[in-house]
């Protein structure tokens, strides 16, 4: 999810408060939706990572940019709107919790681009950066 390209210009639209959360964590307005709007940070890294899919998942291109690292940002970020997330399964975390200064999800994510399915497994590691969960890199697979 980190540099996955997009190859359309349709955006999917954010979804209801009260309507389930594209990461699998409940009701979007009691999960991600905080976040996005900015109301509440992420409290651990595996949060992040929840919240950053579902941010790709609706595009939104500025919650990614915001929750990226400076130094590891790339210029323009994208939401991969011909992509459709339809799924995120936590794998493995390492620190990254409100005691933690970084961690690591291991996770899948499954997808659908027309009529292709497919999934990407990722490594992610996480720093906070003045007090906040952001995202820095992928570990080698």
């Amino acid at each position: 999810m980190s540099q996955r390209r997009a190859r359309h210009s349709t955006v999917p639209a954010r979804p209801l408060d009260t309507g389930p959360c594209p990461c699998g964590g409940g009701g979007y307005g009691s999960c991600c939706g905080p976040a996005h709007r900015g109301e509440r940070a992420a409290p651990t890294a595996e949060a992040l990572m929840r919240s950053r899919y579902s941010a790709f998942a609706v595009g939104d291109r500025a919650y990614l940019e915001r929750t990226w690292h400076p130094d590891t940002r790339p210029t323009r970020v994208e939401a991969d709107p011909g992509t459709e997330w339809t799924g995120l399964e936590i794998l493995e975390t390492g620190g990254g919790t409100p005691f933690h200064s970084d961690g690591t999800v291991r996770f899948r994510a499954r997808y659908r681009e027309g009529a292709r399915v497919g999934e990407m497994v990722e490594h992610s590691r996480f720093v906070r950066l003045d007090g906040a969960w952001v995202y820095l890199d992928a570990l080698p697979a």
